[in-house]
């Protein structure tokens, strides 16, 4: 099942609204760059095991 990272579902002086989808791994990869680049987050397991935490299942897309 695919995994969403929301950044909404954090608090953030920004208020950043970042939506990631997809793979777990992907997910967690992309949301630690993310965490990193734009909030000034140190990447190590201690923020990938938060990132992997706040991951929610994608909520299923009816066509």
């Amino acid at each position: 099942m695919r995994k969403v990272a929301d950044c909404r579902d954090m608090p953030s002086e920004s208020g950043c609204t970042l939506t990631i989808a997809g793979e777990e791994e992907e997910v967690v990869r992309a949301a630690t760059e993310h965490a990193v680049s734009v909030h000034g987050h140190t990447d190590g397991p201690e923020l990938r095991d938060g990132v992997r935490g706040m991951l929610k299942d994608e909520a299923p897309q009816h066509a």
